[in-house]
């Protein structure tokens, strides 16, 4: 059998903004993901709601796309965030993002109203017939205001064959085993709930999506490098060092955080879009002493890599 199209530490940039003009940097973003490959990210993924998607207009949208996949190169396989409200607007980007060259598309089901079963199985056959990619359901119940069960994901996926994967956010670590299980182990799992990585690893889960090499990506991969090499106690231990940093992550939002972080690590990436404001000052200096204190234990940032 096959192994899962993406595994290991799959990275998420976030999307770069000029800061006088509020534009997207495309040179920004073509260094952010250089740097990301380069300190060996085992996959790339732009567009998540990490990289602000659903605050781009379509040739912004566009132009990320083709920057980041051009820039990966196909040195490393990358995941391409494909949401949109409507189902036609999604299968406008797969296609994009099949014409540039992406290994898979990630579909979160990004909605107004909360859709039905038939509604949900319709937009992913829609999504799926558009290219020929493996497709990674995105369960993230914080950003969609939609939840899908482990029972609802494995009968989805009966449906619509593309759909390969799942990356499981709701912070639930039951669901990673959960979703393997009922599906036989035709799913492979991802985890999206930075605190919960070597719980999630440990239950099974292919890879971790997470914006956090952006910032201390040695340690991350060093975290995986652990895990996979059955280094119980190394594991723990980094865990432990991360996990101030990756809970401060989640609870101070991901575009603005790291985008915090890159501005102290001078590569900058300019504000999040609103209406998403900056970090705020006394949080951003808590934000350096968490990177101080990880670079200070060896890590590498990746400018210098």
């Amino acid at each position: 059998m096959a192994g899962p199209v993406l595994a290991g530490i799959i990275a998420y940039p976030v999307t770069p903004f000029d800061a006088r003009t509020g534009a997207v940097d495309l040179p920004a973003l073509r260094a952010l993901t250089g740097d990301l490959v380069a300190a060996g990210s085992h996959a790339v993924a732009p567009l998540g709601s990490t990289g602000e998607s659903a605050y781009l207009t379509d040739p912004e949208w566009d132009a990320v796309c083709e920057t980041a996949l051009d820039t990966v190169a196909g040195r490393v396989p990358t995941l391409v965030g494909v949401s949109h409200w409507s189902t036609e607007g999604t299968v406008r980007r797969a296609r994009v993002a099949a014409r540039h060259g992406a290994t898979a598309l990630m579909v979160l089901p990004q909605v107004y109203w909360k859709l039905t079963e038939a509604e949900l199985v319709r937009h992913y056959t829609e999504v799926a017939r558009a290219t020929d990619l493996p497709m990674m359901l995105y369960n993230n119940p914080g950003t969609s205001g939609v939840d899908l069960t482990p029972e609802t994901v494995v009968a989805l996926a009966r449906k619509v064959p593309s759909l390969t994967m799942v990356k499981e956010s709701s912070g639930e670590p039951a669901r990673f085993r959960a979703i393997r299980e009922l599906s036989d182990g035709a799913l492979s799992v991802y985890n999206g709930s930075n605190p919960l990585a070597l719980e999630a690893f440990r239950a099974g889960a292919a890879g971790w999506c997470t914006a956090a090499p952006c910032l201390v990506p040695r340690r991350v991969l060093e975290l995986h490098a652990a895990v996979a090499g059955g280094h119980d106690d190394r594991a723990d231990a980094l865990l432990g060092e991360l996990l101030p940093f990756l809970r401060f992550l989640v609870r101070h939002g991901l575009p603005r955080t790291v985008k915090a972080g890159l501005e102290i690590q001078d590569r900058p990436a300019g504000p999040p879009r609103p209406p998403l404001l900056p970090l705020p000052d006394d949080e951003t200096r808590q934000l350096e002493k968490l990177l101080t204190r990880l670079l200070d234990d060896g890590v590498t940032p990746p400018a210098a890599i």
